[in-house]
């Protein structure tokens, strides 16, 4: 990705951070068109979103991520936030998924998004949540 040469990196890191040595997984860099079809067969929306995981249900091997890397830039500008941050965030995200968190109820959204906060802060990235920062 032009606007992110080292999104590769950045998301390799991420994931690290957020799977705590607890498995392994794929991350796909894709773009809005290849997302909005998988939103379109895996979840029914046909649009494309920023972020999709596919739990792997157990074993050594956690899943699969997949991240638009269109989306990703938009909502980072239109939120004012750095994209390197905001890529990292969505991995985050993503890895938490996979290692069975969920936003489902506020309870489920309140502890994942205390997790994401938690492993943020580790790679000096602002809480994501908080307005005033984003």
């Amino acid at each position: 990705m032009r606007a992110l040469p080292a999104a590769e990196q950045l998301a390799l890191e991420a994931a690290t951070a957020a799977a705590g040595g607890d498995g392994e997984l794929a991350i796909r860099l894709t773009g809005d068109g290849e997302m909005r079809a998988l939103n379109a067969r895996y979840r029914g929306q046909d649009r494309p979103t920023n972020v999709l995981a596919f739990p792997d249900g157990g074993g050594a091997r956690l899943g699969d991520i997949a991240l638009a890397l269109g989306v990703c830039r938009r909502e980072a500008s239109d939120q004012g936030k750095a994209l390197a941050d905001h890529l990292r965030h969505l991995v985050v995200h993503g890895v938490l998924h996979l290692r069975g968190y969920d936003h489902q109820s506020d309870a489920e959204a309140a502890r994942m998004e205390d997790e994401e906060r938690r492993l943020l802060a580790k790679m000096n990235i602002a809480d994501p949540y908080d307005e005033r920062t984003g």
